[in-house]
């Protein structure tokens, strides 16, 4: 099935991704969502976008097209269940999906990284299902730290780009690769019950190279953002100020 890639620059819809393509599927173009100007951060219950100033650069790293839409919709229909509601930010996707299928109408499927959320999952079911489109979800429920470990073993380089959550210090763990921040993540697992994957908000992440990508993304200026100051979970990222694309050794 040709496939397209939602992708946040995140190791979920990242690793998605090479699932899709382990299980016989051909990505053929990616989709990404980004912010409005002036903001890195929406208070968006569907889409990562941190980091949307360096998603630019995952066409070409991983050598095809790459599709993005502003988000200008909010989120107003929160059940459990979703129809289409007029502004809602989940017809934002409708309406990136939509242009995909008018430059590729061969695309039957559509890649995408949850892995516990049902109000995610859920809108991009209803999207899918509007569209005539197969919704792959091959990381749906996984255990975390497994899951986690998965990701490492098979090559995923991606850093925290946010933390929101206690036992995470933006001064500290930003920058941090998987496999730095895992022994942590694992032991703030254990004291507050952290999502190992990030699944609650705890943290988010931005992939610089996997074995999709034909060049690796390499951060030249980067910058910590304080969005919130609390005394218990101190919530910060990194703003991506400069990156270049570099080719990668031949296997």
């Amino acid at each position: 099935m040709k496939v397209v890639g939602l992708v946040s620059g995140g190791k979920d819809s990242c690793f998605n991704l090479m699932k899709c393509v382990e299980h016989g599927h051909e990505i053929v173009c990616l989709a990404n969502l980004y912010p409005p100007p002036g903001k890195d951060e929406l208070d968006s219950y569907m889409y990562q976008t941190v980091g949307h100033d360096a998603i630019q650069a995952y066409g070409e790293a991983m050598g095809m097209p790459l599709y993005r839409r502003e988000i200008t919709g909010t989120p107003l229909a929160k059940d459990s269940e979703y129809e289409k509601t007029e502004a809602d930010e989940v017809e934002d996707l409708y309406e990136l999906l939509v242009e995909v299928q008018a430059k590729h109408p061969d695309v039957k499927g559509v890649s995408a990284g949850a892995i516990f959320s049902n109000y995610q999952k859920v809108r991009v079911e209803n999207v899918c299902e509007r569209l005539g489109l197969t919704p792959l979800c091959f990381l749906w429920e996984r255990e975390q730290s497994a899951l986690m470990a998965e990701m490492i073993a098979a090559g995923v380089n991606a850093i925290l780009i946010k933390v929101a959550a206690m036992g995470l210090d933006p001064q500290k763990h930003l920058g941090l690769t998987l496999p730095q921040i895992l022994p942590h993540l694992n032991a703030m697992n254990d004291k507050y019950g952290l999502n190992v994957c990030g699944e609650g908000g705890e943290f988010e992440s931005f992939v610089l190279d996997c074995p999709l990508f034909k060049k690796r993304i390499v951060i030249d200026d980067q910058q910590i953002v304080i969005h919130s100051d609390d005394a218990f979970a101190k919530v910060g990222y990194l703003r991506l100020n400069k990156f270049h694309l570099e080719e990668k050794p031949a296997a």
